[in-house]
């Protein structure tokens, strides 16, 4: 392939068609629902600083699992012949590895690890078998092999041999294969712009799902009265707001400049945008969800200090990372979500004197002013990116 180099969207789409998620996609993707909903549940459970780390462990592990098959997915068509056979086998490790996730760290440390690395060893097949159709792919894949086989391998020694804190095991792993993605180079890794794009914005409406259902946990079984209706509202007002942030413009200009260019260039955007800066947009939104249930829960009690740090820390992940995807792709910096994330470590830092129906009041204006702002001060700019006028951010 050519140096990589801008390139108008038409000469981009020559060298590599783009295509749209194919439904057995999303099937595939029901399994990584239903680990996230057991990463909620572990949390709900185990509400202290150490089982947010275990559960930011199980987010980047779930995380990565899924990232696999979002660049197989990206490279190969997954919806024929033996490889359909073989990725719905492949959901049936992820299913356990989600069962186990619960005691990931206790009695089923060992089944997680195990199912684990099986998922993970069938992608490293499935890739050598899309590599030989893709002149410069087996490369590529000879590079990822040994942190993708080496970071699940950590976790299960871990966890069979019992040395030490499994936690230690599980960082060591992750911070290996992330580290990889990072230093090991992206050529010859091939990307659809729009494919990709839209397989990461479907995960992230599957995290908001994630808080919508954890809404109507914590108002299972309680009378739908204003003590009720209001907070669960509002939570679904600060979901919206999340929805409204990533998908009003940063997903459209995002997705354009990966349309932009080509090549290596083209695959390092998509690793650092997409496999790295969206993993704190997913996590802050699993760890909004357990401050939301926790609310409706005791709505006019003060929040403990980690239901109140998932509530308003996971906010911050978030704004955090649609920051830093809007920097990646070329944009400026968000000077009002820059703010936004200030006000919110402010209002978490005086958490303790507030009930919990104030403390999501407070976040959601602070996500309703940072919306009505950006609409009205942003107005030309979000204009030209949603009339395709202009190609990215100005």
């Amino acid at each position: 392939m050519s140096k990589p180099s801008e390139m108008s969207v038409a000469e981009v789409e020559d060298l590599d068609s783009d295509r749209s998620v194919k439904p057995f996609e999303l099937f595939f993707d029901l399994v990584f629902v239903f680990g996230f909903t057991q990463v909620t549940q572990l949390l709900v459970h185990e509400q202290s600083w150490g089982g947010l780390g275990q559960g930011v462990l199980l987010l980047a592990a779930l995380w990565l699992a899924w990232q696999s098959y979002a660049w197989l997915g990206t490279a190969s068509n997954l919806d024929e012949g033996v490889v359909r056979l073989a990725m719905l086998v492949v959901m049936g490790g992820i299913l356990t590895a989600a069962l186990a996730v619960p005691n990931a760290f206790g009695d089923s440390a060992v089944l997680f690890a195990v199912a684990y690395l099986f998922v993970r060893l069938m992608q490293v097949v499935m890739f050598g078998i899309a590599a030989r159709k893709m002149d410069g792919l087996m490369p590529a894949i000879l590079r990822f092999t040994p942190s993708a086989v080496g970071g699940p391998t950590i976790i299960l020694v871990g966890a069979v041999s019992g040395v030490g804190p499994l936690e230690a095991w599980w960082t060591a792993a992750l911070l290996l294969e992330f580290g990889a993605m990072f230093v090991m180079g992206m050529s010859g890794w091939r990307v659809s712009p729009g494919h990709f794009s839209e397989r990461h914005g479907l995960i992230f409406i599957i995290a908001l799902g994630e808080a919508v259902i954890s809404i109507g946990i914590g108002a299972s079984g309680l009378a739908p009265n204003a003590g009720v209706l209001i907070p669960a509202l509002l939570g679904l007002g600060v979901i919206v707001a999340l929805w409204w942030t990533y998908f009003d413009v940063n997903a459209l200009a995002a997705e354009r400049r990966l349309v932009s260019i080509v090549g290596a260039d083209r695959a390092a955007l998509a690793r650092d945008a997409y496999s790295y800066i969206h993993l704190p947009m997913i996590v802050g939104a699993i760890f909004f969800s357990l401050g939301v249930e926790m609310t409706l829960a005791h709505t006019n009690d003060a929040l403990s200090t980690v239901p109140a740090a998932a509530l308003c820390g996971g906010l911050i992940l978030y704004l955090l990372g649609q920051i830093g995807f809007r920097l990646r792709c070329g944009g400026s910096l968000a000077k009002p979500r820059v703010i936004a994330v200030l006000v919110l470590a402010a209002i978490y830092g005086v958490s303790g004197l507030f009930t919990a129906l104030a403390l999501l009041s407070a976040v959601s204006l602070v996500f309703a002013l940072l919306i009505a702002y950006e609409t009205v001060a942003e107005r030309e700019s979000r204009r030209h990116i949603r009339s395709h006028e202009e190609a990215t951010w100005v």
